[in-house]
C-alpha cells in the first residue's frame, strides 16, 4: 500500500464488489493505491460462470448447481426451492453448521488477503455475524457509517433488499433507507446494491433485474455525492451514468475481473 496521504499528496483507492472467493486476486488489489474498499460477497456459494465452484457444488455436486442455475436464471425461483429443500433435507439438522463451517474457511482466506487499510461493508451473501471474528486491526467494518479517507467523506451501506432468492443479508427497505439517513451527506456514498435505475439493476447474462434501492436513488438525488459506487449486478446493462452531479459506477464483479476500480483525487 502507498504511505499515509499528506500535504500534496494525492489520494488514491481502489474498489472492489463481489469477490466471491477470488482470494489470490483481492491479496493484490490495494497495491498502489492508500487504502482498498470492498463492497461485500466475499463468499461464493455457487458460481454462475462455473457451476464446479462454490459451497453448493462442493455439498451436492455440479449436476445439481447445473440445475439449480439453470431454474434460477428461468425465474423459476419455487422449484429452485424445491429442489434446494430436498438437497438440503438430505443434510438434515446439520445445516446451520455446514454452511457455516464452510463460510468460515472462505472468511479466513479473505480477510487474510486484504490490506492495509480496508474498509469494508457486507454484500447479500454475507454473513455479519462472523466479520468482527475475521477482521483484523487493519480492516474496518462500516453498515449506516461514515469514515474519512484523504479528507473526503465515505459512507458505507452494506447488505441487499429481499428478493426471492432468500440470500442470507437481506432486510426490508425501511431498515435499508434508515441506514442510507444515518449516512447522510458525504462525498462518496459506497453500497453493495446500485440505486433503482432500470440500466444498472438489469443483468443482462441472468437476464433479470436485480433488486436496486429506491431510498438510495432518492438519497443520491437529494445529497449529490461526488460518486455513488456499488457492485451486486455482475454484469450490468450499463457500468456507469451520472444522477444529476452524481458519477454513479458499478465497481466491477471482482471474482470474474480480479481488477480493482481505481478513484483518485
Amino acid at each position: 500500500m502507498a504511505p499515509t496521504p499528506s500535504g500534496n499528496h494525492r489520494t488514491r483507492v481502489h474498489v472492489v464488489s463481489d469477490v466471491h472467493g477470488n482470494a489470490r486476486d483481492l491479496a493484490r488489489a490495494g497495491e498502489g493505491a492508500d487504502a482498498l474498499i470492498c463492497l461485500g460477497d466475499l463468499v461464493l456459494f455457487l458460481d454462475y460462470a462455473d457451476h464446479s465452484r462454490g459451497i453448493f457444488p462442493d455439498l451436492f455436486g455440479t449436476q445439481n448447481a447445473d440445475l439449480i442455475v439453470e431454474l434460477r436464471t428461468a425465474c423459476r425461483f419455487e422449484e429452485a426451492r424445491e429442489l434446494g429443500a430436498r438437497l438440503w433435507g438430505g443434510i438434515g439438522a446439520d445445516r446451520a453448521s455446514v454452511i457455516e463451517k464452510a463460510v468460515r474457511k472462505q472468511y479466513a482466506e479473505m480477510f487474510a488477503a486484504f490490506p492495509t487499510p480496508t474498509y469494508a461493508t457486507y454484500g447479500n451473501v454475507d454473513m455479519p455475524p462472523l466479520w468482527q471474528e475475521y477482521a483484523g486491526p487493519g480492516t474496518t467494518v462500516l453498515d449506516g457509517e461514515r469514515v474519512e479517507i484523504g479528507g473526503w467523506t465515505f459512507g458505507f451501506v452494506g447488505g441487499g433488499l429481499r428478493t426471492p432468492m432468500r440470500t442470507p443479508y437481506e432486510i426490508s427497505d425501511e431498515e435499508y433507507a434508515a441506514k442510507i439517513e444515518a449516512v447522510g451527506e458525504v462525498d462518496v456514498l459506497c453500497t453493495h446494491i446500485p440505486p433503482e435505475v432500470p440500466e444498472l439493476v438489469y443483468d443482462t447474462v441472468a437476464r433479470r433485474f436485480e433488486r436496486g434501492s429506491r431510498a438510495l436513488l432518492d438519497s443520491i438525488r437529494r445529497t449529490r455525492p461526488r460518486y455513488s459506487l456499488f457492485g451486486h449486478v455482475h454484469q450490468p446493462l450499463v457500468r456507469r451514468m451520472r444522477i444529476g452531479a452524481t458519477e454513479c459506477v458499478n465497481v466491477g464483479h471482482f471474482a470474474g475481473s480480479g481488477k480493482p476500480w481505481a478513484l483518485e483525487w
